[in-house]
């Protein structure tokens, strides 16, 4: 199963943008071992729409494209609250049912539009806060990572 990271803004280079490469790249090397192929990130540059309706539209657009191959995850600050190992529980659930891909969807500064919400799989929260883009790049790529060592026995998480 891939794993795909879709993200409206673009990482600039710099210390979040290293963080989370060092993450991902633990990712690649340690995920076909548990038949978890990571695909990348596709960063899509924010719209420059007048009102946040329709910057959130143009957007989820270009999410909509890319997702068509799989189950999307959004990321969202009124999401649903996981554990690690939930999400570790359900990346296990949709590759032993034979999903092809799952793409984790971080937002524009104005969020999700509807149509990205109705579509979606699930809407997942790292806490109720905002939080920049950079650090939720940073976080999704470290619990994915955490999620695969999860699934291979490996002692990185502790609960």
């Amino acid at each position: 199963m891939r794993i795909l990271i879709h993200a409206v803004g673009r990482m600039k280079v710099g210390p979040e943008r290293e963080l989370a490469d060092r993450f991902l790249d633990r990712l690649q090397k340690s995920g076909p071992a548990v038949g978890i192929e990571f695909s990348g990130v596709i960063e899509c540059a924010e719209s420059r729409a007048q009102s946040p309706n329709e910057r959130k539209r143009e957007e989820g657009r270009k999410l909509n494209e890319l997702a068509e191959a799989g189950v999307t995850i959004l990321l969202d600050e009124r999401g649903k609250n996981i554990s690690s190992r939930a999400l570790a529980e359900m990346i296990a659930r949709y590759r032993n049912e034979g999903v092809k891909q799952v793409t984790f969807a971080i937002g524009g500064p104005d969020g999700h539009d509807d149509e990205a919400r109705a579509t979606a799989e699930l809407a997942i929260s790292f806490g109720a806060q905002t939080w920049p883009h950079q650090l939720m790049r940073i976080m999704l790529a470290e619990q994915l990572y955490r999620s695969v060592t999860i699934l291979a026995g490996h002692p990185y998480h502790r609960d």
